[in-house]
């Protein structure tokens, strides 16, 4: 599932040719992904511009000028393609189509069709179920080590399930949250509730720094991810742990000191030895 630095690559992407342009058209090539589509999608969008792209956690906010907002989730395949001129014959995922009024033609693609999109005022936005609960933002500017322990504070889970959990902080899924760990040497296992101090500081500044050159880096591209202009994502050749498991560790040099457990359904990959 795309996580953070994926959306915000996609945000970034599709800002320069939405913001400020006119929904010219918007068509629907089926009545539903993970939802059905909200009654009259597309004549709602029709003519209405879109002011700003946004995002929230791993959500995605088309802000119109009618003070509605568009609320769009990638799911586990979902991708958006921008095409200036000239765009391909359509391939059977491509589920929705907008068309700007200067020409630009924005493909939504989701072959799982786990994604979905749906319009609410903007006036309810903080009240949309999927996004009332959520944590804050863990970049930009990003969370100090006071706020990370206080969210944290006398939680038994393991650290990396209540990395995880949307309502503690959002937007991290489980690459992000495995990579932070390791950056601040801090273990998959060790309960939650016992980062405080130096220790919370120190992994409030790895969320930080992970999320933010994932984000330079295209985020990253395993199997669905695509940035906007088709390209993939790189980070995925900076992982320190993810996807390593049996293989030397690049902090310590141990030659099998990176291992993987599951937590939460999740598989997660750490250092034995550099995480305490």
């Amino acid at each position: 599932m795309p996580e953070l630095p994926e959306v915000e690559t996609v945000r970034c992407g599709l800002a320069p040719v939405l913001e400020g342009r006119v929904l010219a058209r918007v068509v629907l090539r089926r009545q539903n992904l993970r939802f059905p589509f909200p009654e009259g999608f597309g004549q709602i969008l029709t003519g209405n511009t879109v002011s700003r792209v946004e995002r929230r956690a791993k959500f995605l906010l088309l802000m119109m000028d009618d003070d509605s907002v568009l609320i769009a989730h990638l799911g586990m395949s979902g991708s958006f393609r921008i095409y200036t001129s000239d765009p391909p014959d359509l391939d059977p995922h491509d589920h929705v189509i907008f068309l700007t009024s200067d020409g630009v033609e924005i493909r939504y693609n989701d072959p799982r069709r786990f994604g979905f999109m749906d319009i609410c005022p903007v006036a309810e936005l903080a009240d949309y179920p999927m996004l009332k609960k959520l944590g804050p933002e863990p970049v930009h500017p990003g969370i100090s080590g006071n706020v990370l322990s206080e969210r944290l504070s006398g939680k038994a889970t393991p650290i990396k399930s209540a990395l995880l959990d949307q309502r503690i902080i959002a937007g991290i899924g489980n690459i992000y949250a495995c990579e932070a760990l390791f950056s601040a040497g801090v273990s998959p296992r060790r309960k939650a509730g016992t980062i405080k101090g130096k220790r919370a500081d120190t992994l409030a500044h790895a969320i930080d720094d992970v999320l933010t050159v994932a984000i330079k880096a295209g985020g990253s591209s395993l199997r669905d991810h695509r940035q906007p202009n088709g390209e993939l994502g790189y980070f995925q050749h900076n992982f320190q742990v993810y996807g390593r498991a049996g293989e030397p560790c690049l902090r310590c040099g141990d030659p099998v000191m990176i291992k993987k457990l599951v937590q939460s359904g999740r598989t997660t990959f750490y250092c034995s030895r550099c995480q305490r």
